[in-house]
C-alpha cells in the first residue's frame, strides 16, 4: 500500500483490511510505504503498528509520487516472501470485503493476476475522459479491451509480479497501465472481479495530490502536467515500436 497524507482514513481502512484478510491467510502482513507525507500519516502508522499484527511501516527517504511509491510497495511486499501480493492505495476507496473477494478469486481460479474492476466511480468528468482515453489506447495496442486498465486493486502471484517489475522503471508514473499492457502481451492468466468504488476516506475529498482542496470543475494544473508526462512515458516504455516487453 502506498500512502500520502492519509492520516485520517488509514486507521479505519487498515483495521477493515485486517478484519477481512486475516481469516484468509496463515500469515498476513500489511506493508505501507509512506511517501514522505506532510500530515500525521507517519505517526499514525507507527502508532497503529504497535497494536495491529503484521503492519509493516516503510518511511520513504524522499517524496517520489504515487507511481514510484506503488512500485516501492510492491518490492517491499515481495521481500516478505509471500504466496500472494495484494496492492491497494492508501486512500481507502474500496470495501475490505471486496479485497477479500479478489484474494479468494486468486485462489479459486489459479490466476496469475486478479484485477478489481471499479464500478460506481464518482470521479470528475475529466478523470473519466482520461481513463477512457487510456483504455482506448491500450485496446489499440494489444488488440482487446482491458477493463479498468489502471485499477490500483490487484492480486499478483510473486513470480508474475517479479517479471512485470523488471519491465518498468522504478520511477514510472503509471506502473499499473504498463502492467496491464504487459500482462496481455505475456499471455498471463488474468481474471477480473467487479468491486465497488468508494469516496476517498477522510475529510478532504480530493486529497493533496493535485494541489486542490475541493473537487474541481476543470482539470487542475498538476493533473494536466501529469497526463502529458504519463503519455510520454507510456510511449517510451510500452507503446513505441520495439519497446514492448
Amino acid at each position: 500500500m502506498p500512502a500520502y497524507n492519509e492520516a485520517e482514513g488509514l486507521p479505519g481502512f487498515l483495521a477493515e483490511i485486517h478484519e477481512h484478510l486475516a481469516p484468509l491467510a496463515e500469515r498476513l502482513e500489511i506493508v505501507v510505504v509512506n511517501d514522505r507525507s506532510t500530515d500525521d500519516t507517519s505517526r499514525v502508522l507507527h502508532d497503529l503498528a504497535a497494536d495491529l499484527p503484521g503492519l509493516v511501516v516503510v518511511d520513504a527517504e524522499v517524496n517520489r509520487g504515487h507511481g514510484p511509491t506503488a512500485l516501492a510497495a510492491y518490492r517491499a511486499g515481495l521481500e516478505r516472501s509471500p504466496d500472494l501480493v495484494l496492492h491497494v492505495d492508501g486512500d481507502g476507496q474500496f470495501h475490505g470485503a471486496d479485497l477479500a473477494r479478489v484474494v479468494r478469486a486468486s485462489g479459486s481460479t489459479g490466476a496469475d493476476v486478479v484485477h478489481g474492476v471499479r464500478r460506481g466511480r464518482e470521479d470528475p468528468w475529466f478523470r473519466r475522459v482520461l481513463t477512457g482515453a487510456v483504455g482506448l489506447v491500450v485496446a489499440a495496442a494489444v488488440g482487446r479491451r482491458v477493463p479498468d486498465v489502471n485499477t490500483p486493486l490487484r492480486a499478483y502471484r510473486p513470480a508474475t509480479l517479479t517479471a512485470l517489475l523488471e519491465g518498468v522503471p522504478a520511477d514510472a508514473l503509471v506502473p499499473h497501465v504498463h502492467f496491464s499492457l504487459a500482462e496481455v502481451r505475456r499471455d498471463d492468466l488474468v481474471r477480473y472481479v467487479e468491486v465497488a468504488s468508494l469516496p476517498r476516506r477522510g475529510s478532504n475529498q480530493t486529497g493533496t495530490m493535485w494541489g486542490v482542496e475541493r473537487p474541481p470543475k476543470l482539470p487542475p494544473k498538476r493533473l494536466r502536467q501529469f497526463a502529458v508526462a504519463s503519455a510520454a512515458e507510456l510511449w517510451r516504455v510500452s507503446l513505441r515500436p520495439g519497446a514492448a516487453r
